[in-house]
């Protein structure tokens, strides 16, 4: 992968676990959240976190 598409890749990989943190966010809000999909949300920003320090790690 070259480091035009790294690139590429890290900005959509922040902007995903920028858009999951906003839903988190409204569902907490809601009068009874959905604690499974909470969940989910974060270990799905865990993942996005990990590739995402890979990404960087490999652009230096």
């Amino acid at each position: 992968m070259g480091n035009r598409a790294l690139k590429r890749r890290i900005i959509s990989l922040r902007s995903r676990i920028a858009e999951h943190e906003l839903k988190i966010a409204q569902e907490k809000k809601s009068l009874s959240p959905d604690r499974g999909l909470i969940t989910h949300w974060q270990v799905e920003i865990e993942a996005f976190r990990s590739s995402l320090e890979r990404a960087l790690k490999r652009i230096g």
